[in-house]
């Protein structure tokens, strides 16, 4: 009786996993838009250029290079930054004026120094196949000269935004013990050399590393919405003070089934778009967007009234 009651509850559990598996595979397909051109296997970061149009980078071992994208995913046009090095692009952000800025600043093992962000005119304004930058430079001053111990290692980074002419950056966490913790700096928007500033934390989760890593940020056109992306999730805060993001209304948004998830912009205040890179040819290389207003949100934190519901839509 013991064995069949085992096998019966390993059977039910069996059952049970595979539906919420299926569930979470058209949690996130069912908001898939198009799939983008193989070239962009390793999409990095994107961004809508003043007439809406999608634009996109890849991740270290491209060029310089932006991709617009058609509306079926094929690539329309590329542009190269003639006086930049892709090293590691990792997100690409925009201000109200329009100029572009691409983040040169992944860190896989914590030991470049010195990081980039290269600043350029809109697209739409780029006549030819090449542009120059504006080099912004960077470093963490709390870094230190010597090697950095593994519990502090967090200073690799593939988020940013650009608010108020200073650009915000959202560090990915490769800590021993990982802790779940992004690390929020700013340095300014134009070009100089900068001692990144400390601003503030917030912690994910660590459940494990791999599916609470903050791989892009965004924040919304009228800069009331700020996005943070991790495997699983986008984190979504408003209501904040000022620059202070992490002190207002917090809620997640489950994105269903984890994939590499890389890039993500705002479209208009209320659409969010994000992508994924391609894994083996077995699932990513998509874009997909979300309606804040039509999503379900898991809220976790109420700046001002902690007696409300802990759910909404």
């Amino acid at each position: 009786m013991i064995r069949k009651g085992l096998v019966t509850s390993t059977l039910i559990l069996i059952a049970i996993a595979f539906v919420l598996t299926v569930f979470s595979i058209y949690s996130l397909f069912s908001i898939k838009t198009v799939t983008v051109d193989p070239k962009l296997r390793e999409i990095s970061g994107i961004e809508f250029d003043k007439r809406k149009r999608l634009w996109a980078i890849n991740d270290s071992g491209d060029g310089p290079i932006l991709y617009m994208l058609n509306k079926d995913g094929s690539i329309a046009r590329e542009v190269t930054v003639s006086n930049a090095k892709n090293v590691d692009w990792e997100d690409m952000t925009q201000n109200q004026f329009g100029h572009f800025f691409l983040g040169d600043f992944g860190n896989n093992n914590n030991d470049r120094r010195w990081l980039t962000i290269y600043k350029i005119e809109n697209p739409i304004d780029i006549k030819t196949d090449t542009t120059e930058a504006e080099i912004i430079k960077f470093t963490y001053p709390q870094m230190g000269d010597g090697e950095i111990k593994p519990e502090d290692k967090n200073y690799d980074l593939e988020a940013f935004v650009e608010y108020k002419r200073n650009l915000y950056l959202f560090t990915k966490n490769r800590t021993k013990p990982f802790d779940g913790i992004t690390k929020l700096y700013k340095v300014g928007d134009h070009a100089a050399n900068f001692n990144a500033e400390f601003i503030g934390e917030f912690k994910t989760c660590t459940t494990l590393e791999k599916l609470c890593w903050i791989t892009s940020a965004a924040i919304s056109p009228n800069r009331k919405k700020l996005v943070l992306l991790d495997s699983t999730s986008l984190w979504l805060f408003e209501n904040f003070e000022g620059d202070k993001f992490f002190s207002g209304d917090v809620s997640r948004i489950d994105l269903g089934i984890v994939t590499q998830k890389e890039a993500v912009t705002f479209y208009d205040d209320n659409t969010l778009v994000f992508t994924d890179e391609e894994f083996k040819g077995l699932v990513g290389g998509n874009v997909y967007e979300v309606k804040l207003d039509q999503v379900k949100r898991n809220v976790i934190k109420y700046a001002q009234q902690k007696d409300r519901k802990t759910t909404a839509k």
